[in-house]
């Protein structure tokens, strides 16, 4: 059976969106994976971007709300920006809630190329936690 992670961001537009996909990519079909945000703003091309540069096509996921999964049960919830941590809803059948933090490459105000920099180096930031998952 395949184990359930939800990973929470607040805009479920970058980080959370390159977890979700990173995961999907890296572990294939032993995990169901999904995200949300506690506030969803839409897709970042930002995070598509940087997806696309390790031939991951995250294109097609969209921004959720965090409402949409707050009845199921995960294995692992996962939030990866500190104000989803505070503001987390609390699952009642979820083994595992984790906190990894990570900078919103979002909210970086910067020249183009500035800001793919900080989309790439938190997209391998996520897949250096991820791949560190799959070793607990």
């Amino acid at each position: 059976m395949k184990q359930r992670v939800l990973f929470l961001c607040t805009g479920n537009s970058a980080r959370s969106q390159m977890a979700e996909g990173l995961l999907r990519h890296l572990a294939g079909d032993r995990y169901d994976v999904s995200s949300a945000g506690t506030h969803p703003v839409g897709l970042n091309p930002g995070a598509v971007t940087a997806m696309q540069e390790l031939g991951i096509d995250i294109s097609a996921q969209r921004s959720k709300r965090v409402d949409e999964f707050v009845d199921q049960a995960f294995d692992y919830v996962i939030t990866v920006c500190d104000r989803a941590k505070e503001s987390c809803p609390r699952w009642p059948h979820t083994g595992r809630l984790l906190h990894w933090s990570f900078e919103d490459p979002a909210a970086v105000l910067a020249p183009t190329e500035e800001r793919r920099k900080t989309f790439r180096t938190v997209r391998d930031q996520i897949k250096a936690r991820i791949e560190e998952f799959f070793s607990v």
